[in-house]
C-alpha cells in the first residue's frame, strides 16, 4: 500500500486497489513526471520553511545578482556617459571591454565550479565577490583602454562563480514545483541591475559629475564597488550552503529547517551536491543531455544580445537641425522600460512553467517572439517607431534561462554533479563565444546599423527551436522512463533495506527475550536447590 501511494507498483502483483487504498487518495496530490513519485500537498511546516528560504536565501542571491550585473553593465553606461571621450576610445575598443571580461569569466568558471563543491559556498562566493568589488573601485583610476582590459579580465574571473553558484544553491533547496519561478526571480535581477546601472549613472552624472574633480562615470565605479563589498560580507552569514552540509554561521537556519529540507529532497528524490571528480565529467560527456543543454543555452543567450546595443542606437539619433535627440541622462533612462518588460516576462514565465510543469513551451514562445524584431531590423529601412518597437520586443525574449536551468534540474534528479558540470560548462562556453561574438556580430564601428547582427539573431532563434524540440523528444521517449525506473529501483532497495533492518532488530529482541527466559530458569533451579 505504501509503495502504491508513492506512485510505484510492486513487481508481480496484480494491480487491484482495495477500499483502504482508495480511501487515502488525496485529490491535491500530483505525480512528479521525472520520477513517478506521488507528491502530497505541502504541510504548514513546509510552507513556512519555503517562506523562510524566500526571505533569506532568495533575497540574498537576488541582491547579489543585482550588484553583479550592476558591476558588469556599468561599463556600457559609463561608455555613453563620458568614458568614450575621456579615454579617447576608438574602433572596437568598447567591444573588447566585454571580450576581456568574457575571457576571464570563461577561463575561471569551471575551476571555480569545482572549488565550490569542495569549499563551502558561504566562504568561496563572498571571497570572490569582495575581490571583484575591489577591482570595481579600482576602475575609477583608469587612464587608458589597456588598463580597462586588465581590470575587466580579472573582474570576469572573480564574477564567474556568482551566477552558477547561486543556481546550484537554488537547485539544492527548492523542489521542481518551485524552482523555475525562483530562478526567474534571480535571473530577472540581471534586468534590475541593468535598469539600476542606467538610472544610477543618470543620477550620478547629474549630481556628482566633477565633484572633487572626478567624472560622473568614475563615481559610479566607486559607489558600485562599495556596495559590492557590503553584500560580500553579508554572504558569509546568509548563504546556507547545502542541506547535507549546512553553514554553521547561517543564524537563520535551524536544525529543524535542515530536517525539512532533507525530507523534501528525499520526497522528490533529488540528490544533494557532492565533491566534484573526473567521473562526474566523463558521465556528463557520455550522454546527449550535456550537448543539448550547452547548445540550447548558448544559442538562446547569444540570440538575446541585440538589446545591449539599444543605447548605442539612441546615442546615434539626431534632430533635423543636427542636435542630439536624447541627452546622456535620457539615453541611460529609456532602456529602463525594456528592463521592466523583461522582469514581468520572466516572473510570468517562471510561474507558468512551475504551475504547468513545462519547460519547453515557454522557450519556443520566446524564440518565436525573438524572430520578429530580427526580421524588422534586417530590413532596416523602416520608421524609427518600428525600430523602437523592435528593440523593446527584444526584451520579451530574455526569459529562457530559468526554464533551461529548471529543465536541467528536472531531467537530472539523481546526479547533482552532472547538473553542476553541465551548468558551469554551458555558461563558460557562452562567455567563450561572447568573447568574440560581440566584435564579430555587433561591431561598434557599424553602430547603429549592423550588417549581419539581426540575421544572425534569426538563425540562432531557429536553432533554439530545433534544439528545444529535439530535447523534448528525448526527454519524453528516453529520459523520463529511465528516471522513473531508477527511482523505482531506489525505492524498492530502500524498502528492502528497511525490512532487513526491522527483521534484524526483531531477531535481536527475540534473542534478548530468550536470554532473559534462560536466566530466569537458572535462577529458579538455583533457588530450588538451595531450599
Amino acid at each position: 500500500m505504501v509503495s502504491t501511494m508513492l506512485g510505484f507498483k510492486p513487481r508481480n502483483v496484480i494491480d487491484k486497489a482495495g477500499p483502504e487504498d482508495v480511501a487515502v487518495i488525496d485529490p491535491s496530490m500530483y505525480v512528479d513526471p521525472q520520477t513517478g513519485a506521488v507528491i502530497e500537498k505541502k504541510t504548514k511546516r513546509e510552507r513556512w520553511f519555503v517562506a523562510r528560504l524566500d526571505a533569506v536565501l532568495l533575497l540574498f542571491v537576488c541582491v547579489s545578482q543585482v550588484v553583479k550585473y550592476l558591476d558588469q553593465q556599468n561599463i556600457s553606461a559609463a561608455y555613453v556617459s563620458g568614458m568614450k571621450e575621456e579615454l579617447d576610445l576608438r574602433g572596437n575598443e568598447y567591444n573588447y571591454f566585454t571580450t576581456w571580461f568574457n575571457v576571464g569569466y570563461a577561463i575561471f568558471l569551471i575551476p571555480s565550479q569545482i572549488v565550490i563543491t569542495r569549499v563551502r559556498p558561504s566562504y568561496w562566493l563572498p571571497a570572490l565577490e569582495a575581490c571583484w568589488g575591489i577591482l570595481t573601485i579600482a576602475t575609477y583610476k583608469v587612464t587608458t583602454y589597456k588598463q580597462v582590459y586588465v581590470i575587466r579580465a580579472f573582474t570576469g574571473a572573480f564574477e564567474a562563480s556568482c551566477y552558477p553558484g547561486a543556481i546550484m544553491l537554488l537547485m539544492s533547496w527548492y523542489t521542481p514545483r518551485e524552482l523555475a519561478l525562483r530562478i526567474g526571480f534571480y535571473h530577472s535581477c540581471q534586468s534590475i541591475g541593468n535598469m539600476l546601472a542606467g538610472a544610477l549613472q543618470a543620477a550620478i552624472y547629474k549630481n556628482m559629475d566633477g565633484l572633487h574633480n572626478i567624472s560622473g562615470w568614475r563615481w559610479m565605479f566607486i559607489i558600485d564597488g562599495i556596495i559590492t563589498l557590503v553584500v560580500s560580507l553579508a554572504g558569509v552569514f546568509l548563504i546556507p550552503d547545502f542541506p547535507s552540509n549546512p553553514n554553521p554561521l547561517a543564524f537563520w537556519l535551524r536544525p529543524k529547517h535542515v530536517e525539512v529540507a532533507l525530507d523534501r529532497a528525499a520526497k522528490f528524490r533529488r540528490a544533494d551536491s557532492k565533491k566534484f571528480n573526473l567521473r562526474s565529467v566523463k558521465k556528463a560527456l557520455s550522454g546527449p543531455l550535456f550537448y543539448f543543454f550547452v547548445i540550447l543555452y548558448v544559442a538562446s543567450v547569444l540570440a538575446q544580445a541585440s538589446y545591449q546595443y539599444f543605447n548605442l542606437w539612441l546615442k546615434s539619433l539626431v534632430n533635423d537641425d543636427g542636435t542630439k535627440r536624447w541627452t546622456v541622462a535620457q539615453i541611460n533612462a529609456i532602456p529602463i522600460g525594456g528592463g521592466g518588460i523583461t522582469i514581468t516576462m520572466i516572473w510570468i514565465v517562471g510561474f507558468l512553467s512551475d504551475y504547468y510543469q513545462t519547460r519547453w513551451i515557454p522557450i519556443i514562445v520566446q524564440a518565436v517572439i525573438g524572430i520578429i524584431p530580427g526580421i524588422i531590423m534586417s530590413i532596416w529601412n523602416v520608421s524609427d517607431n518600428a525600430k523602437y518597437f523592435s528593440y523593446f520586443i527584444c526584451y520579451l525574449s530574455l526569459a529562457t534561462a530559468p526554464c533551461v536551468w529548471a529543465w536541467l534540474s528536472d531531467v537530472n534528479p539523481f546526479d547533482a554533479e552532472q547538473r553542476a558540470f553541465t551548468l558551469g560548462f554551458a555558461i563558460a562556453f557562452y562567455y567563450a563565444c561572447g568573447a568574440w561574438s560581440g566584435p564579430l556580430i555587433w561591431p561598434a564601428v557599424q553602430a547603429p546599423h549592423y550588417k549581419h547582427g539581426w540575421q544572425v539573431q534569426i538563425a540562432l532563434w531557429v536553432l533554439v527551436i530545433l534544439m528545444t524540440c529535439g530535447l523534448r523528444l528525448i526527454e519524453v521517449k528516453y529520459i523520463r522512463p529511465k528516471n522513473i525506473r531508477i527511482a523505482e529501483e531506489k525505492y524498492f532497495a530502500a524498502e528492502a533495506e528497511q525490512r532487513e533492518r526491522e527483521e534484524a532488530e526483531t531477531e535481536a529482541d527475540d534473542l534478548d527475550k530468550k536470554g532473559d527466559t534462560v536466566d530466569e530458569r537458572i535462577r529458579a533451579v538455583r533457588s530450588r536447590d538451595s531450599v
